[in-house]
C-alpha cells in the first residue's frame, strides 16, 4: 500500500567485516539494480534513505550510514555508537571471520546504549552462494556456510536478536529484514484508555454526591 504520508526518521548503522555486501544490499533494497557483474567500490562512508510501508497506513523513513567495513581490530567510529536508534550486523556465512567480528560490536553497542534500549538485527548475506566451485570445494563450502549459519542461530539466540538470511542478489528477500526493524523503531501506537478512565471517574463522583 503506497501513501505519500511520511511520519518518522529514524537513524540506523549497518557495519559488519569489509567485503560482507553491506552496499550491495542497501543498493539493492533502494535501487533494485546490482547484479553478480555490478561493481562497487569499498565504502568511506555514504547514507542512504528508505522509505518503508510497515502497513500503518503510513511510511516510515529511515537514514541508514554505510560504514567501512572493518578488518582486524579495527573497532566501529564512537560517534556511531552515540547517535544511533538501530544497528544492522551483517556478515557473510562463508567467511567465520565476518561472524566472529560481530560479538564484538555488539559489545561496544552495549557499552554506549546510555541504558536505553537498542534494536539490533544480524544479516547473513548470502551472497557467496553465487560464487564457481570446482570439485569438492563447493560442497566443502556448503558444509561451512551451514555450520556459520547455526554458530549465529545459536548467537542471536542467546543475545535475544533477530537473525535473517538474505541474498544481496534478490531484492526480494531483503524486505523482511528492514519492515520488520522499522516496525519494531516504531510500534503502532494504541488509544489511551485515560478518557474512559476520566468518565469513569466523573460517573463515580456523581453517584457519590447523590
Amino acid at each position: 500500500m503506497l501513501t505519500s504520508k511520511i511520519t518518522k526518521i529514524g537513524k540506523v548503522v549497518i557495519c559488519g567485516a569489509k567485503g560482507v555486501g553491506k552496499t550491495a544490499m542497501l543498493e539493492q533494497l533502494i535501487y533494485g539494480h546490482v547484479t553478480i557483474d555490478s561493481e562497487l567500490h569499498s565504502t568511506i562512508e555514504d547514507t542512504y534513505v528508505a522509505s518503508v510501508d510497515t502497513g500503518k497506513g503510513s511510511r516510515d523513513m529511515l537514514r541508514i550510514y554505510d560504514t567501512a567495513g572493518l578488518q582486524g581490530n579495527v573497532q566501529l567510529p564512537r560517534h556511531y555508537l552515540l547517535f544511533s536508534d538501530a544497528f544492522i550486523l551483517v556478515y557473510d556465512p562463508s567467511d567465520p571471520a565476518s561472524l566472529d567480528m560481530l560479538a564484538g560490536i555488539k559489545s561496544d553497542v552495549d557499552k554506549y546504549k546510555d541504558k536505553k534500549e537498542m534494536i539490533i538485527i544480524v544479516i547473513a548475506n548470502m551472497r557467496s552462494r553465487q560464487t564457481r566451485s570446482v570439485g569438492n570445494t563447493q560442497l566443502n563450502n556448503n558444509d561451512l556456510i551451514e555450520s556459520n549459519l547455526n554458530r549465529a542461530n545459536n548467537w542471536c539466540s542467546r543475545e535475544r536478536i533477530k537473525h535473517y538470511t538474505v541474498n544481496a542478489m534478490e531484492r526480494a528477500s531483503l524486505y523482511e529484514p528492514f519492515i520488520q526493524l522499522a516496525i519494531r523503531m516504531y510500534p503502532a501506537q494504541t488509544k489511551s484508555s485515560f478518557p474512559q478512565l476520566r468518565q469513569l471517574t466523573q460517573k463515580t463522583s456523581k453517584v457519590d454526591n447523590s
